[in-house]
């Protein structure tokens, strides 16, 4: 099963969208954006700085697990990452980023 976009509304009435594996994980989830064309260009600025490995800034939660963050080339934040018990398992939702945005599919729970 390919990856998919889901967008949808969170309880604040704002458009969000998460990124989700084959397997159904979540693997990166956007900020609040107030209007839905802002929304879906961010899946479009995720398609296409995922396959940029320096996009992918590596970082680690008051905690100290590791998580990441999808940058686009202004430096903006665009998508966040779980936390994760290792820097390997990182890597790895890194990896997985960067192979299903490109083709994932476009499920809208908006329309």
């Amino acid at each position: 099963m390919a990856g998919k976009f889901e967008v949808y509304k969170d309880k604040a009435g704002e458009f969000r969208f998460r990124l989700k594996a084959g397997n159904g994980q979540i693997i990166l989830a956007s900020e609040g954006y107030k209007r839905k064309a802002s929304c879906m260009n961010g899946i479009e600025s995720v398609r296409k700085n995922s396959q940029i490995d320096a996009r992918f800034d590596r970082t680690e939660t008051k905690g100290g697990k590791a998580r990441f963050n999808l940058k686009a080339s202004n430096g903006q934040v665009i998508g966040t990452s779980e936390s994760y018990e290792s820097t390997s398992a990182r890597d790895n939702g890194i990896a997985s980023v960067a192979k299903n945005a490109p083709d994932a599919k476009l499920d809208d729970q908006t329309a």
